[in-house]
């Protein structure tokens, strides 16, 4: 099953990643109570998968909040999925690229942003088109 499997929330530039359980996204601004709002870059998703091969490529555990993504799903390939439409619960998502992993990951854990930049594992970016409450456990899917 395809699945939203964590959310997490910044409150202000540089602060942490505080994990929800829920969280509303806001057509046209974002995750509510997010600190980017607006924009094309309104949420940030990962894969599970993907962070799993982050991990294996750098032999260690990392947590995936130091990613700072917003969320992260469970049975989607992200990979080449610019202009794809995702589907998470109630909301849709226009995904309009890849993040391209920055030095703040290499800061955060060196060798890490080296281990994303192979098959979009830094997740995408995207404008929420359909908003609505998000809750872990979620389906998810990709909008034909």
């Amino acid at each position: 099953m395809s699945e939203i499997v964590a959310i997490w929330s910044k409150r202000f530039k540089r602060g942490p990643m505080d994990p929800l359980m829920f969280a509303e996204l806001v057509a046209g601004r974002g995750l509510a109570g997010n600190t980017e709002q607006g924009g094309k870059r309104q949420i940030t998703i990962i894969s599970e998968e993907s962070w799993n091969e982050v991990i294996e490529a750098l032999g260690m555990f990392v947590d995936p909040s130091i990613r700072r993504a917003n969320v992260m799903i469970r049975g989607v390939d992200l990979e080449q999925s610019r202009g794809k439409l995702l589907k998470l619960g109630p909301a849709t998502v226009r995904i309009y690229g890849e993040v391209t992993p920055c030095r703040k990951m290499e800061d955060a854990q060196p060798g890490l942003q080296q281990a994303m930049r192979p098959r979009w594992r830094g997740g995408v970016f995207g404008e929420i088109v359909e908003g609505g409450v998000i809750r872990i456990g979620d389906e998810v899917s990709v909008a034909e």
